[in-house]
């Protein structure tokens, strides 16, 4: 993938409003220097979401949500990260250049592939009026006119040729079909039409664009009973649910997704009031279908059939979603009876029905320890060694937090493995005097690090050879890379500079510095900061001090050393 430069991302987000871009969406109050409303991503009742224009970011005090103008557009419009940026581009009347130039096409080598599919979706659907057999194949599964109006349903005539002719025949819109995975080529190398007497499903990207399509037979004894899209440069199945467009029309806030198989049974759960279904495209679910689930709802249910197929279809679910599945997150499986699916379940139950199957799902937890015991006795110390080992390694995917912790506290459960009590802590140490520890001494790094994050143009006032570098402390290589990376984009405001660590461990520790509102003004943050990487660069003259003194004690100081040590108690007496 074809990566844009941080420059332009800096430019943009300089140019863009974050208050205007929120406010659209979100109405804001003004309150002092910020804007606030109720947050977007939780229920509360209060208002703890705010918005900076001056740092440019946005950060939520309820549940952590925090971040610049792109990441609002992905995390409420739920866009990829180049459709956010794409949309306030546009806004902005930017170009998108590329770092790859092979990928650096211009925006109008896609617009034609997109106008192709979209000419395609528009014949199909007056086929579908025109066809008596395919809308009396509709009625018979209850799809009403509505709902094939929302998915913009349509029908493939019969016939090699009846898209080709109607879209153009000439050799380079016939290249361009092709291109789009509309026409398929003979042995001989003669074009023809991909889609045959099938009822249409055309398959949206996040942005409402059609990309691909699938198509279904009319007759059970036709086959294949689906057909998709090849992969194009618009369409890539694992990374792509059918359903979803139209999920997010359907719902002002999506608290759950259903994962399902067919197109079909997305559909019926539409017509009788589950408008949350997705469906992968003929493939298992992938770790790109996963994040993309979890971006879009926090809790998601995977329904499979219940034999031994579905079963293998749920374990590789799971191995996509254990790895996604950070505090706040659900995953939950639903087996169906032999013979039944969505559609059948959902035409015969109701919504009502469906909804009570969906309360019985199985939890991910209880379906992760019935997948990796199968077979298991774990009445036997060797069972209970062979689940450890099965276990631990999936277990390790989880990232770090509640869920896991109790996932690893169940496995000690059933196991004994790793239920060793840990060593008492040593008791703690008396300090002289009887009066207790003193007060713990403010962190200079901390706090350099936090006037930065509240103005990184202040590391522009620091200039090289920046001695503090050399101090083995926490958090002094963190301060030395926030001060280079605002050398390098002297630009960068303080939402640019958290975008910087986004998916860094230390990203919530600068989010939380960087959303607190300091005293004084630019003008007394200068003079603090200077101070405070002046007192470090002392600590790093009485760090060398320490080490040669303790070569002095060893007697293994040399001459150098001998004169290095006067001049630094020299320098240390001076100041």
């Amino acid at each position: 993938m074809a990566r844009i430069p941080d420059a332009f991302i800096d430019d943009l987000l300089a140019r863009t409003d974050i208050v205007e871009v929120i406010n659209a969406r979100v109405p804001l109050k003004r309150q002092g220097k910020e804007y606030s409303a109720r947050c977007p991503f939780h229920d509360e009742r209060s208002a703890s979401f705010t918005v900076s224009p001056t740092k440019q970011f946005y950060h939520c005090f309820g549940c952590g949500a925090h971040g610049t103008a792109i990441s609002f557009l992905m995390n409420y419009d739920r866009l990829e990260f180049l459709d956010a940026v794409d949309e306030l581009a546009r806004r902005a009347g930017m170009e998108i250049p590329r770092d790859n130039p092979q990928q650096r096409a211009p925006q109008s080598d896609s617009a034609p592939m997109y106008d192709a599919l979209d000419a395609a979706a528009r014949f199909f659907r007056r086929q579908l009026a025109a066809s008596e057999s395919a809308r009396a194949y509709l009625d018979r599964r209850d799809v009403d006119a509505a709902v094939r109006e929302q998915f913009a349903i349509g029908y493939a005539p019969d016939g090699f040729s009846a898209l080709k002719d109607a879209l153009g025949t000439d050799p380079r819109r016939v290249a361009l079909l092709e291109k789009v995975g509309l026409l398929s080529k003979n042995d001989r190398g003669h074009s023809y039409d991909k889609f045959r007497d099938r009822i249409v499903f055309p398959i949206h990207d996040r942005r409402g664009r059609v990309i691909a399509f699938g198509g279904r037979v009319l007759g059970p004894e036709d086959s294949p009973k689906y057909l998709n899209s090849p992969e194009t440069p618009l369409f890539h199945k694992g990374r792509e649910l059918y359903g979803l467009w139209q999920v997010r029309q359907a719902n002002q806030r999506i608290e759950r997704l259903v994962v399902v198989e067919g197109y079909m049974d997305v559909v019926a759960l539409f017509q009788h009031g589950v408008p949350q279904a997705v469906a992968t495209l003929g493939t298992a679910t992938t770790p790109d279908h996963a994040e993309l689930l979890f971006r879009n709802a926090p809790d998601v249910y995977f329904c499979f059939d219940g034999d031994a197929a579905g079963r293998r279809a749920a374990e590789k679910a799971m191995a996509s979603v254990l790895p996604r599945m950070r505090d706040g997150r659900q995953a939950f499986f639903l087996f169906l009876p032999d013979g039944e699916d969505p559609d059948t379940i959902v035409r015969n139950e109701g919504a009502a029905g469906f909804e009570a199957r969906l309360q019985d799902a199985t939890p991910l937890s209880t379906f992760f320890f019935d997948a990796t015991g199968e077979g298991i006795n774990l009445s036997t110390l060797d069972g209970k060694a062979r689940l450890a080992e099965r276990a631990r390694p999936l277990l390790a995917q989880i990232p770090d937090g509640a869920f896991g912790d109790l996932m690893r506290q169940r496995l000690t459960e059933l196991t004994g493995v790793g239920a060793a009590a840990a060593p008492p802590a040593p008791p703690p140490r008396p300090m002289r005097g009887g009066r207790g520890a003193p007060a713990p001494k403010r962190s200079l790094v901390r706090h350099a690090i936090a006037l930065l994050l509240q103005k990184p143009a202040l590391a522009l006032e620091l200039q090289p050879p920046y001695p503090f570098v050399a101090l083995r402390q926490p958090g002094i290589d963190l301060l030395t890379e926030i001060i280079a990376v605002v050398s390098m984009r002297p630009d960068i405001n303080s939402g640019m500079l958290l975008a910087h660590f986004d998916e860094r461990a230390e990203a919530p520790a600068l989010r939380k510095l960087a959303s607190q509102t300091l005293p004084g003004d630019e003008a007394s943050w200068r003079e603090e900061l200077l101070d405070a990487i002046h007192q470090l660069d002392l600590q790093v003259l009485r760090q060398r001090l320490e080490e040669l003194q303790e070569l002095q004690r060893n007697r293994t100081i040399d001459d150098a050393g001998k004169q290095e040590l006067r001049t630094l108690y020299a320098t240390l007496a001076s100041r």
